[in-house]
């Protein structure tokens, strides 16, 4: 039963959700707005909201759901179950002796063979999970680095972050679409500009929706890193950034947020500002220096 808690959170949440969002948008619409003078009573429809709702948070979910057969899907993956090399040992049970001091169900481990220093972790709850590591990663950094990196995954699976950023890309979703169709809903009368209206609203939206659910994984970035910290100490995982840093100046590649579904499962991101999917590696590592010299962290 364990293994479906995060996803009956996930339900309830979307219930709590569509309840807080019909209630506000009835009283915005039927009471504020027209003490302003602005009557959009007659150009909304409730359905609309039901809609948008059902959309936006059924896609987030059906990704959420798929996210570890997309992750294998797009890349060339073994999964490790009785490890051979002294590596796969090193992987397999660090994820085991951080799973068991947890409580979590061990998740599934994956190694996948690429160049770039990689690791990330999905799937639908933290007793459904799975981390996958780079072939990269483990031949750049030493043992201590490679058990804080793998804390740092196993950070996000404890955190429940997998299902919390899902809720608000869903309802960022759910705005997405639920605006779009408002705009369309003044040109019901001409269905080809209501179209055009529609499409030209909900990409735009969802560019500006990037902008809170970037900033959300930044802030997952940073504890993650704290909690690797508790778990295996500061200093290995400074080092591993620093290294990481280090391999990014050397040999830089860019991942693009809008079109790579997968830019926030890398270490570290390309993009910098608003839509950072990742904070910069040296805002990370002086973070973890302030918790270093006991000050209290960001």
């Amino acid at each position: 039963m364990k293994s479906f808690k995060s996803l009956l959170l996930l339900v309830v949440a979307n219930l709590l959700i569509f309840v807080t969002l019909s209630i506000s948008f009835t009283i915005l619409i039927n009471v504020v707005l027209p003490l302003f003078g602005v009557d959009l009573r007659a150009s909304v429809r409730s359905a609309d909201l039901l809609w948008a709702l059902v959309i936006g948070f059924g896609g987030a979910s059906i990704s959420l759901l798929m996210s570890k057969h997309l992750a294998r899907a797009g890349m060339q993956m073994q999964r490790i179950d009785a490890p051979q090399s002294a590596k796969e040992h090193l992987v397999y049970e660090s994820v085991a002796q951080l799973a068991n001091r947890l409580g979590v169900r061990m998740p599934e481990v994956w190694v996948y063979w690429n160049d770039e220093p990689n690791a990330f972790a999905t799937g639908p709850g933290r007793n459904h999970s799975m981390i996958a590591v780079s072939s990269g990663l483990v031949n750049l950094l030493n043992d201590h680095e490679v058990q804080a990196v793998l804390a740092h995954e196993m950070g996000h699976v404890y955190n429940g972050d997998m299902v919390s950023t899902t809720l608000l890309q869903g309802l960022m979703n759910t705005f997405v679409f639920w605006l779009s169709m408002l705009a369309a809903r003044q040109f019901d009368d001409r269905p080809m500009i209501a179209f055009v209206v529609s499409v030209v609203l909900q990409i735009g939206l969802s560019f500006l929706a990037l902008i809170p659910i970037t900033w959300f994984s930044r802030r997952r970035e940073f504890a993650a890193d704290r909690f690797a910290a508790e778990q295996v100490g500061v200093a290995p995982m400074i080092s591993a950034l620093q290294k990481l840093h280090q391999r990014a100046e050397a040999m830089p590649v860019v991942h693009d947020v809008v079109r790579d579904p997968m830019a926030t499962a890398y270490i570290s991101g390309s993009w910098r500002g608003w839509f950072a999917t990742h904070p910069s590696l040296e805002a990370r590592v002086a973070a973890l220096q302030t918790l270093q010299n006991g000050y209290s962290y960001r």
